[in-house]
């Protein structure tokens, strides 16, 4: 780690970074539990939190908080150009969602396997996926499954339609979420103890295999995109 990256970091208000490979953020500074990844190329800022071995950040793009190992800083330079989030109008992510369907299937034709924290392919969690899908067509989503519920415009499940996010979990929050296919089915990443153990097609019928039951028995609802998130942070 060069001292001029060290002084920049110390200094929250020095401003913005971007990563110059994949780069995991952790959920507490002892950097052992994954909490999301970022892609080459995102932006991210740092706090003035630090510790012994990590710094407390949170990406630009979504908001999201972390903690980057000390260790991992080399992936990180000043961002020359600041992050600005691009928006869309409703028609124009309709326009979009053929191909952030055609992303999720060709993730799916990967070798995968479900990843808790997983942005970045091939390894991805429910939302990640979701968040990932989108993000190839420039639009963006919220990190996790029950802040894309609150996110996107609720629909009755009788309307769904391709592209439309479907949620799972309890009365109280969403713990899990896919994208609709169509005719009753949906594409997500499901775990290894409950799900797939990575990327599958599951349906919407009390009529499916065990797994598909197991999540039809968690449905919440569903949600459309009708627009990209915008950071609320800076």
């Amino acid at each position: 780690m060069s001292l001029n990256l060290k002084s920049k970091i110390q200094n929250p208000k020095s401003g913005e970074y971007q990563c110059l490979a994949d780069l995991n953020l952790y959920d507490s500074p002892e950097c052992t539990r994954l909490a999301t990844q970022a892609a080459s190329g995102r932006h991210l800022q740092v706090t003035s939190n630090q510790q012994d071995s990590a710094v407390e950040v949170y990406l630009s793009e979504d908001d999201y908080p972390g903690w980057v190992s000390l260790c991992d800083l080399g992936l990180l330079q000043s961002a020359t150009v600041l992050y600005r989030a691009a928006t869309f109008s409703e028609s124009e992510i309709k326009k979009l969602l053929l191909r952030v369907i055609d992303f999720t299937q060709k993730a799916s034709q990967q070798s995968n396997y479900y990843l808790w924290g997983g942005t970045v392919g091939p390894n991805y969690d429910c939302s990640g996926l979701m968040q990932a899908a989108f993000t190839s067509v420039g639009i963006w989503l919220p990190r996790d499954a029950y802040q894309q519920e609150g996110f996107t415009q609720p629909i009755p499940i009788a309307e769904l339609a391709a592209g439309d996010l479907v949620f799972f979990g309890t009365s109280q929050k969403a713990t899990h979420v896919g994208l609709y296919l169509a005719d009753g089915y949906y594409i997500h990443s499901s775990g290894q103890d409950q799900g797939r153990n990575g990327i599958g097609i599951d349906i919407l019928s009390e009529h499916g295999d065990p797994i598909s039951q197991s999540y039809y028995r968690q449905l919440r609802g569903a949600g459309r995109v009708i627009k990209s998130y915008e950071p609320q942070r800076r």
